[in-house]
């Protein structure tokens, strides 16, 4: 079948397309390389570079036909749209909705989106946390992805357009960009191999950082993959039900590196939450799918892949 996916030069999404691609469809990738790489778009894909807000992209959709939409692109980080959440709202709100539209007009089967299990529920009382809890956001960012999910449940009851919302917990991995919260792991890994300290947000009751819940991208791109066939008008956690502090992963990081670089202990941001776990019961009895990779190894790998960058540049 033929895909279209914004944000396919970006970090999750350029893996996702990788493995359609590896499986034998068609990937139409649209992108605007605010934060997506050239690098990362795979030689088979077909790459539109534009905007999803921009009203091109009807022309793009009406051209290409694809069946699927796999939705990525998105202003990523919870501290950008504290600061600046009219531009938040533009890209996640109304460039979502300017896909919605024309995943309607043009016969769309199916939107897989990508959500936030990692911001949506807040400092949730349930915890682990499952898809019934009902999300308390505190940043605008999460709130966003709030509000497209409310956008598909709209679009599927009005128009029928069927659809699959992946909560994602803290991704990390190879290509990872190392800014905002949802970089921790590429912002460590990067200032230690500079040899540079780094910031550890932290509550006064929570000394050794905020508790998030791991997964790594390669189980992410399996989601996706299953994504395609199962899981409709649903809405599902993808993490791994573990809790690790930012303390936690920073030492498992450095110890992997050789590292005695300490980091900053800093105080919380705007739109930090204390502690975040998703209970996966749901991804496992839906989708069948489960988290393969264990923290250590996910970090081994993503830590190599930094390294070989780093060589690569000093080679040039």
């Amino acid at each position: 079948m033929k895909i279209l996916i914004t944000g396919g030069a970006g970090f999750i999404a350029s893996h996702i397309a990788d493995a359609y691609i590896e499986q034998g469809h068609k990937v139409v990738i649209v992108d605007n390389l605010s934060t997506g790489n050239r690098d990362n778009i795979n030689p088979k894909a077909k790459f539109y570079h534009i905007d999803i807000c921009d009203s091109k992209l009807e022309n793009i959709i009406k051209t290409e036909k694809p069946d699927i939409v796999n939705h990525h692109a998105a202003q990523i980080s919870v501290p950008v749209s504290t600061k600046d959440p009219i531009f938040d709202a533009e890209v996640n709100i109304l460039g979502t909705i300017n896909i919605l539209q024309n995943s309607v007009k043009y016969d769309i089967k199916k939107v897989i989106f990508s959500s936030t299990g990692g911001a949506i529920y807040g400092d949730a009382d349930e915890y682990p946390t499952t898809e019934n809890y009902v999300p308390k956001p505190v940043s605008p960012y999460a709130i966003a992805k709030f509000s497209v999910e409310k956008y598909l449940h709209y679009y599927n009851h009005e128009f029928g357009l069927n659809y699959l919302v992946l909560r994602y917990s803290n991704v990390y991995g190879p290509r990872q960009i190392p800014h905002g919260e949802a970089g921790v792991v590429s912002i460590f890994i990067e200032n230690i191999l500079q040899s540079k300290s780094s910031n550890l947000y932290t509550y006064p009751e929570n000394p050794d950082g905020m508790i998030r819940d791991y997964v790594f991208v390669g189980d992410v791109v399996k989601a996706n993959l299953i994504a395609l066939e199962r899981g409709d008008n649903e809405v599902v956690n993808i993490g791994i039900n573990t809790e690790t502090t930012t303390g936690t992963l920073y030492h498992q990081i450095a110890e992997l590196m050789n590292s005695e670089i300490k980091p900053k202990r800093m105080g919380a941001r705007p739109g930090d939450i204390h502690k975040s776990c998703l209970d996966i019961s749901k991804a496992n009895k839906i989708l069948d799918w489960y988290p393969k990779t264990t923290l250590k190894n996910g970090i081994k790998e993503t830590i190599e892949f930094f390294q070989n960058k780093q060589s690569r540049k000093e080679i040039k």
